[in-house]
Order: C-alpha cells, then structure tokens, then sequence
C-alpha cells in the first residue's frame, strides 16, 4: 500500500536568480526527504507570467493583470488552506517577503502547521525577529536547509489541526483555487507541450467568470 505523501508549501521571495536558488534548495531538501513541495515560481502561475514579463505575452497581459493577480492569491490561498500539510517560510532577507508575510499568516490562521527557515544575519530588533512573525510558528526558527524536513515532520506531528470557520471571502477564494488548479496541474505534467499563453488565458478566463 503506498502512502500518500505530505504536500509542503514553499513560501518566500522568488524575484533573483538567488531568491530563487535559496527556495529551490529548500524544496530540493523536502523532496529528497519524501515530501511533495509547491513551490510557486515552479509549480504556480509565477512559472507561466514572470518569465515573460518583459516579452510580447508580457504585453498582451497588461489589460488583465488584476485577474491575473488574483489567480496568483485564489491558488495560493487554495494550496495552503486545502493541500498543504505544512508550511516552510524563508525570512532571509533585509525583511520578510511581503507575499511571504500574508502567505504564513493564512497558514497560521487555519491551523495548517508554520516552520520558519532563516540563515540570514540581518534583523530589525537588536538581532531578532519581529515577535508577530515568530509568533506564527510552534517551532524553532531553523537555521540549516537540511534541517527544515526534521522540524516539518515534528510541525506536523504535533499539529492540533483545529477546524476553522471560514470567512465567506476565504471560501470562494478558495473555490477559485481550486478550478485554477484543474488546468495549472495537467499543464504543469505536460510543461513544453502546450503555449504558456494558452495557459494563462483560460486561468484569465476562469476568474473572470467569477467577477
């Protein structure tokens, strides 16, 4: 009988070639642990706009990046709240990623267990981290990638899952989600198959249906 694996989301900044390194790494640690990981610059809608950002599809998306945009939070939102057993969020930096922030904070707040990863000198408060920040999680800040996948495991043991009433806007966000996630993952198989603009368009489409 094979066991279904845990799904951990990768949260933290993803706009350099090292912001991008740093959460591949991490990523890469999970996987080789035997967690399946969604890591949004690989697996999400980021993996089919920003690299064409400076590009004719760039272009072409500029009339509808706010349901672009909001495709990007419904299945974030979806991933975390439906998916994920686990949360891992890279601090590192000057500050915390400000998509990282709301991203934890979601995670915290419907009880899907929270592991903070920083290997990073900085920080605000005399060499700590803000207090609402290390608030969101019961463990250790871990100071190693490869120990991220020992505190996921003991994060989610110890997690008390607790039922969440959802907010009205937390419900239909992620519904949407989840549609986006029915074309994003056969996509996702078939990446080189199929034009990313034919991608982003039904994702387009999908939300907006919604408005």
């Amino acid at each position: 009988m094979t066991t279904q694996k845990k799904i951990v989301y990768c949260s933290g900044p993803l706009f350099s070639p090292e912001e991008i390194g740093g959460m591949t790494a991490i990523a890469e640690a999970l996987e080789a642990a035997g967690y399946e990981t969604f890591l949004p610059h690989r697996d999400g809608i980021e993996a089919y706009v920003m690299r064409f950002a400076s590009s004719a599809l760039g272009s072409r998306l500029v009339p509808t990046r706010p349901l672009v945009d909001r495709a990007i939070f419904a299945l974030d939102v979806f991933q975390i709240a439906e998916r994920a057993d686990c949360l891992v969020f890279n601090v590192n930096g000057r500050v915390p990623d400000e998509g990282g922030v709301a991203e934890t904070a979601i995670a915290y707040a419907i009880g899907t267990p929270v592991v903070l990863y920083k290997n990073d000198a900085r920080a605000p408060f005399g060499g700590g981290d803000n207090a609402m920040l290390l608030g969101l999680t019961s463990e250790r800040v871990v100071a190693k990638v490869p120990a991220i996948p020992g505190a996921v495991e003991r994060a989610v043991r110890d997690a008390a899952r607790r039922p969440s009433a959802w907010s009205p806007g937390l419900t239909s966000t992620v519904a949407l989600g989840r549609k986006i996630w029915s074309v994003l993952e056969p996509a996702n198989r078939r990446r080189g198959h199929k034009e990313p603009s034919d991608v982003v368009a039904r994702i387009v489409e999908i939300c907006a249906a919604e408005v």
